[in-house]
């Protein structure tokens, strides 16, 4: 095959005689997405072709050409001047493809006992690694973020509510850590996950592994910064298990960040009043003028079903797999990319929307109920005879039609004789939150400690 014929022909080509339906080219072409990988499939071809000299395959000088020629594939890339061929099918071919226009022959020896099968699974591990980068460093500016807002508005008192209803006083702070905690926890998830991402599967190739002596895929695995080279050729090219794990992970992420949304939303709302979403995150109605839609949050609790649904379709493409490679996982790079956009897209957003403004005013003393139940612990009565009188004492409010904070000290009396003048101290929602003093509770030390255990981990 000579002169330009080679740029023309299909790397598995030679097998076939007749001409692909234009419709099954389209139907199989991955370019149109997996060019974002552009940079990571120039990275390991570069890796690769210096591993070839090891083998007697490339010569240094040979290696060197194929080096510089790849790094001006990548400059035509970054600068957004490549131009795809119509027979590129994805972003190997096409880099191949454009790497014999540069500097000829030479170019066609650079495959050499690789296959597309380790070389798409080393470029998607790649690219997911500096994306996982990324992924960690937003959501542990998000902790951050949270946590010095924490500490900042540690004063801040607002209700605390199980079922929706009212239930102890809080401070806002220890709710916003709670939502970071689920994050610091997600972080602690990626982390781990992504040792899992770093193992090399190039020198696999199509599946058996490489037959040319001398490749050390040692020395690739440090020369592309993976942690571990694939033990098993079948298994590294067939494995897509980090795919499904990042989806996972996408996933469960996006739940804790509907969680939030959700809090927002509820306490946005004129009913609630406890916040003020920014006018940088919210829409106006396009007829009440009046309204101030938290529209951030919703699609931010919206998101969730999308990623979820990223996670289900893969995986079921994914379950019946035959070993090893089979064409029914170029199923997993839109699902990928689509999760790891979209959950970079959330971080940024949810980075910037959190804005309290008004809470205490809905602390109401029936929040306190447990407190006088406690109150009376502290008397040396049993727990549940407490909750019992407690109870009874909320219920004597109610019928009299005002506050528990309202019952006279002979009110409580006829409920159980040990109430004494310094029940009055109950009422003081400060004291509460001050009363939940142990590790992990809503107390302003406890708060505090919260907030620097978070902040250390970064």
């Amino acid at each position: 095959m000579q002169g330009d014929d080679f740029t023309k022909r299909k790397l598995w080509g030679g097998r076939f005689t007749g001409e692909t339906d234009p419709v099954m080219h389209a139907f199989n072409e991955s370019l149109s997405y997996d060019q974002r990988m552009w940079a990571q499939d120039i990275r390991g071809s570069q890796a690769y072709a210096k591993a070839l000299v090891d083998t007697g395959i490339l010569t240094a000088d040979e290696a060197e050409q194929i080096r510089a020629g790849l790094a001006r594939v990548g400059e035509e890339w970054r600068a957004g001047q490549f131009k795809a061929a119509p027979e590129d099918e994805d972003i190997h071919t096409a880099n191949e493809r454009r790497l014999k226009e540069l500097i000829g022959s030479v170019a066609g020896k650079l495959h050499t006992g690789r296959s597309r099968n380790d070389q798409v699974a080393t470029d998607m591990r790649l690219w997911l690694m500096d994306e996982i980068d990324s992924l960690i460093s937003l959501s542990s500016e998000l902790v951050s973020v949270m946590a010095n807002r924490a500490r900042e508005e540690v004063s801040v008192l607002m209700p605390g509510y199980t079922h929706l209803q009212r239930a102890q006083p809080i401070r806002w702070s220890h709710l916003l850590l709670s939502h970071a905690t689920y994050f610091s926890y997600d972080i602690e998830r990626l982390r781990a996950l992504r040792k899992r991402i770093s193992l090399l599967p190039l020198g696999a190739g199509p599946l058996a592994g490489n037959p040319f002596a001398g490749l050390n895929r040692e020395a690739l695995a440090k020369e592309l910064g993976f942690e571990v080279v694939g033990p098993n050729s079948m298994h590294s090219v067939a494995d897509r298990d980090f795919v499904a794990e990042t989806l996972m992970w996408c996933s469960l992420f996006s739940v804790h960040v509907s969680k939030i949304a959700e809090d927002l939303i509820i306490y946005s709302s004129a009913e609630f009043g406890f916040v003020a979403l920014s006018d940088a995150y919210s829409t106006g109605s396009s007829i009440m003028p009046q309204k101030k839609n938290p529209d951030s949050l919703e699609l931010l609790r919206g998101k969730s079903g999308r990623l979820f649904g990223n996670m289900a379709g893969f995986m079921m493409s994914y379950k019946g797999i035959p070993s090893t490679y089979n064409k029914d996982l170029q199923e997993d790079k839109e699902p990928l990319f689509d999760a790891v956009d979209t959950t970079t897209a959330c971080l940024k957003i949810l980075i910037g929307v959190i804005n309290p403004e008004k809470m205490r005013g809905a602390l109401t003393t029936d929040m306190l109920a447990t407190d006088l139940a406690d109150y009376l612990v502290r008397k040396g009565i049993p727990f549940r005879e407490t909750h019992h009188i407690s109870g009874s004492a909320v219920k004597l409010a109610e019928d009299r039609g005002c506050t528990l904070a309202d019952l006279t000290l002979e009110d409580l009396r006829t409920l159980h004789p040990k109430f004494e003048e310094d029940v009055a101290l109950v009422w003081d929602p400060e004291q509460s939150v001050e009363r939940r003093n142990a590790t992990g509770g809503t107390s302003k030390r406890a708060v505090l400690e919260q907030v620097e255990k978070l902040l250390a981990q970064w």
